[in-house]
């Protein structure tokens, strides 16, 4: 049994015997479509409820008012799924469902290290905090989120590397500058479904700007001041550059295509 499914098992348990010891606890469904080579770690976080007088201890360690769940990398694309309870109670103390922490990670090569991350987030809302788009009819609200990679040079061989970026898109599709992420309405979700759905774009940029030169079949590495120039801004000369090291260990001047 993988880790994700025992935690959701776990949670499952949770949410029965608190059903059967007090009135039910109302639920939600939150799923997430994951590209394929993606890892996820999620954390359920719950506070006091709005006009709650009770505080929750300092904790190390176990805090029960946070779950978290695991699923690992999948060479497709998949669906995880979570039953989350909207309420708890822990120490006495009522609580809600206050977000949901994502933490992405998206294998881009083949070794160990070869691994980025980035970091999404749900707040869940009271009606009073604000307007929020309300639940479609469908019962099903879906975040459209758009991942990219960013690639860069390191070491004194100018390895490549990458970086994960994700982020919001607006109603047009439009990639944002906020993170990957959404608001929701905590009185709308029981019984609902919330669904971020998560893509990743061909397309790959630079990681930082005016330090690659855009040319046939890719992108050439600029020279800066000298080949250990490991910064090496280009500022406007685009005729001296260095070769980068892929990860597979070719020497090249072009990126991706190794001209």
């Amino acid at each position: 049994m993988n880790r994700w499914m025992g935690g959701a098992l776990i949670v499952v348990g949770m949410a029965w015997l608190s059903g059967c010891a007090g009135r039910g606890v109302e639920h939600f469904t939150l799923e997430v479509d994951l590209p394929a080579d993606f890892e996820l770690k999620s954390a359920a976080n719950y506070r006091p409820a709005t006009g709650e007088a009770c505080t929750l201890p300092p904790r190390r360690g176990k805090r029960p008012e946070r779950k978290v769940f695991f699923t690992d990398y999948k060479p497709v694309a998949s669906r995880v799924r979570y039953e989350l309870p909207l309420t708890e109670t822990v120490d006495g103390c009522p609580l809600v469902l206050r977000g949901v922490e994502f933490d992405f990670y998206a294998k881009w090569g083949t070794r160990d290290s070869d691994v980025g991350g980035a970091m999404a987030g749900i707040s869940i809302r009271d009606r009073s905090e604000g307007d929020v788009p309300g639940m479609p009819e469908s019962g099903v609200q879906e975040l459209f989120r758009q991942c990219q990679w960013l690639f860069r040079t390191v070491g004194p061989k100018h390895a490549i590397i990458k970086i994960l970026l994700c982020n919001s898109l607006d109603a047009t599709g439009q990639p944002q500058k906020a993170r990957a992420g959404g608001v929701v309405q905590r009185d709308q979700l029981s019984g609902k479904t919330l669904r971020m759905v998560l893509t990743v774009i061909d397309e790959e940029l630079p990681a930082f700007d005016d330090t690659w030169i855009a040319v046939q079949g890719g992108w050439k590495r600029c020279k800066g001041h000298s080949f250990e120039d490991l910064s090496a801004y280009c500022r406007g000369n685009t005729t001296d550059f260095k070769p980068i090291k892929m990860p597979d260990g070719r020497i090249c001047d072009v990126y991706p295509t190794c001209q």
